[in-house]
Formats: structure tokens, C-alpha cells, sequence
């Protein structure tokens, strides 16, 4: 067996040795530059209140006696075998399912405030996943829902910020947090790839399925006495699926888009809001449909994580905080009673997550401290 000797100074025995050193050093440097970026935006934060918002409306309007009761396979309520015995609604009395319940709804209402994410993220996994895997009759949302929020646990448990609406997270090298940040990245693609996978399954398996293959599925859902399209909007579903091609177009549109946000995984961020509003539309006619409101809002939330990139903050949460800030300035004083000028009390400065102060520029607006040799100075002579 012969011997692979490697010679520095030799370039073409030594080449291996060298290409070896400038992979890793692109990988390196790619992997410093997805460091540096920050992964705690509002753009998982949209995500982790529509999530929990799925499992809140149906916590908030289905009684304790709804979700747990016998049905058939399911002799025992809650259902409490394997790990299901770890859930909250398992670790009580129950003669207390209520109250856990009302726990579960408070947990998930400091959720969907964005308060504290590194605080909340382990209740609301724990939350969700207890309803899964304890009431009798959870849906696919539900399922999806638990298994996502257990997946934003590396993303959560990193976001110093005190609110999810705010400001993306620092990562400079002082703080310590560019692994954090990549470590984040990273959980980030593991919910993307879950995502596309779903999507993927979602269209591929329907084909199986000799209605849907034909196009014909969508004619017999709506028309389902029990799980068609409710009295307000049936006539127009009706109208539509007494003609083939309006059939065809209803039963295989879900599957083109379906399939489309898959390739979303690859697609140019320029392509992804378009798949992105496709997606939200195509939930949001199946919730209105179907009555499957919690299962629209999980999916709302997976599309916001598949297909809107974290370090692309939506601008409304900004915008509602500078509304709100700017109603409290113009909002009479406790002592005075007079409004409190722009610039002045909450508008005029205040201190941001690392300690620094920011000015507020001529409109109001918060200036940050980086940018104040940019803001002109007072008029002399």
C-alpha cells in the first residue's frame, strides 16, 4: 500500500493540503458573515404570536368538557400514556382540567404580547405541546404548532430583547453573541426545511388520491353537508363548481401553490413575497371554507418563518410603536394637563437595549446614537 506524502513547498503535492485550509476558511469567513446577522427580529416574533394565537382561540372557545371527553379509541381522558403524562393537562387533578386550562390561556396571552421571549418560550412549547398530545381530538394545526414552537426554542431562549416587536438583537463580538446568532441561523433552516418538507407531502400525497388526481375533489368537500362551505359564501362555491373548469381550478390551485411554496426553500428573496402571499391566501380561503381558523393561524406563522427572511423586519410593529408613542406625547400631562411637546418626555430620548441613549430627529423620530453626526447642529452667530 503505497504512501500519500504531502510537500509544502511542493504546488502540486501540497495542493490537497491546501485546498482543505481554503475550504475551511470560506467556511470560516460564511459562517462569521451569518454571525454577524442579527436572527432576533420581529419577523419570528410575528411568527411565534400567530402560533400561539392557534392554540389561544381554540383554548378561548371551546370548553374544558369539549376538549376532553371519551371518544371512540380514546378511552381515558386526558389522554395521558407515553410522554403525553408530562403535559400540563396530565400533571393535574382531573377535577382541575378548567383551571389548567386558564393557565394554559394566560401563558399563551403573555406569548402573543411578545413579552420576553427568552422567558416564555419553554411555557409556550410546553403549553402546545400538552394540548396535542391531551385533549382528545387535536387537528393537524395543533400537531404543526408544537412541533414549530419546539423548534424556535434555540432562536427564543437567545433573544435578549424584552419585547419580540423590537429592534433586532445585537451581535457584536463584545456581547458574546455571533454564536448564539449562528446557533439561531441554524434552527431557523431546520424550521425552513420542515416547512418546505410539509408543503411537499401536503401536494405529493393528495395526488395519490384518485379525487384529487381527477380534479374533483373540491366538488365534494364543498358540497359536504357537515364540512362544506358554510350558508354565506355557498351559493358562490356552487356556482363555481357546477362547471368543470371552475372545479378543476379549485381542487388543483391548492396543490400548484402547495408545491410552489415547497420550492420556496430555494427560491431568491425577491420571489418569496409573492409566495408568501400566495400561501396566506390560500389558508386563509381553506380557514374561512373549512371553519379551520387555529389551523390557518399555525400555518400563517410557518410561512412567515419559510418565506420572510429574519433579517427583513416587517415595518407595521414600528409603525404601531411610533403611533402609540406619539398618542402619549400628544396625550395631556398628569400634573399640567397640557400635552407634552414632540421631543419631550417619552418621545425625546430614551434608552435602547445596550444602554445607549437615542435623540429624536426634527419629526420625533428616535435617531440612534451611531447616527447623530448626521443631525444638524444649532444655529449660531
Amino acid at each position: 500500500m503505497g504512501v500519500v506524502r504531502f510537500r509544502g513547498n511542493d504546488g502540486n503535492a501540497g495542493q490537497g493540503g491546501g485546498s482543505g485550509r481554503d475550504m475551511l476558511t470560506k467556511t470560516g469567513e460564511f459562517a462569521a458573515r451569518i454571525g454577524s446577522l442579527s436572527p432576533w427580529s420581529n419577523v419570528y416574533g410575528v411568527a411565534r404570536t400567530l402560533l400561539a394565537l392557534g392554540t389561544l382561540s381554540t383554548l378561548l372557545f371551546t370548553s374544558t368538557s369539549a376538549l376532553f371527553l371519551p371518544a371512540q379509541g380514546v378511552p381515558d381522558y386526558p389522554k395521558c400514556d407515553g410522554v403525553a403524562a408530562t403535559g400540563l393537562f396530565c400533571v393535574v387533578p382531573e377535577s382541575q382540567l378548567g383551571t389548567a386550562r386558564l393557565i394554559g390561556i394566560a401563558v399563551l396571552l403573555l406569548v402573543v404580547s411578545g413579552w420576553r421571549p427568552r422567558y416564555t418560550a419553554i411555557p409556550h412549547w410546553w403549553i402546545t405541546f400538552s394540548f396535542q398530545a391531551n385533549v382528545t381530538a387535536p387537528d393537524g394545526g395543533d400537531q404543526i404548532s408544537a412541533v414549530i414552537a419546539l423548534l424556535l426554542l434555540p432562536i427564543a431562549l437567545t433573544d435578549a430583547r424584552t419585547w419580540h416587536w423590537g429592534p433586532a438583537g445585537r451581535t457584536d463580538r463584545s456581547a458574546g453573541t455571533p454564536g448564539w446568532a449562528l446557533f439561531a441561523w441554524s434552527a431557523a433552516l431546520v424550521i425552513r426545511v420542515q416547512v418546505a418538507g410539509l408543503y411537499f407531502q401536503s401536494s405529493v400525497a393528495k395526488l395519490s388520491h384518485t379525487e384529487w388526481a381527477d380534479g374533483t375533489s373540491l366538488f365534494y368537500w364543498l358540497r359536504d353537508p357537515y364540512f362544506g362551505a358554510p350558508g354565506w359564501i355557498a351559493p358562490l362555491t356552487d356556482a363555481i363548481t357546477r362547471t368543470s373548469l371552475g372545479v378543476l381550478a379549485l381542487t388543483w390551485m391548492p396543490l400548484v401553490i402547495e408545491f410552489a411554496i415547497m420550492l420556496g426553500l430555494f427560491a431568491k428573496r425577491s420571489v418569496r413575497p409573492y409566495l408568501l402571499l400566495a400561501g396566506l391566501s390560500l389558508h386563509a380561503f381553506i380557514g374561512l371554507l373549512m371553519g379551520l381558523g387555529s389551523f390557518a393561524l399555525a400555518m400563517f406563522g410557518c410561512l412567515v418563518l419559510h418565506l420572510r427572511p429574519l433579517d427583513q423586519p416587517f415595518a407595521f410593529p414600528a409603525r404601531i410603536a411610533d403611533a402609540w408613542t406619539g398618542w402619549r406625547a400628544r396625550r395631556p400631562s398628569a400634573r399640567t394637563g397640557e400635552a407634552t411637546p414632540r421631543g419631550e418626555g417619552h418621545g425625546g430620548a430614551r434608552e435602547g437595549r445596550d444602554g445607549a441613549e437615542e435623540a429624536a430627529g426634527a419629526d420625533g423620530a428616535p435617531v440612534p446614537a451611531a447616527h447623530r453626526e448626521a443631525l444638524p447642529g444649532p444655529a449660531t452667530g
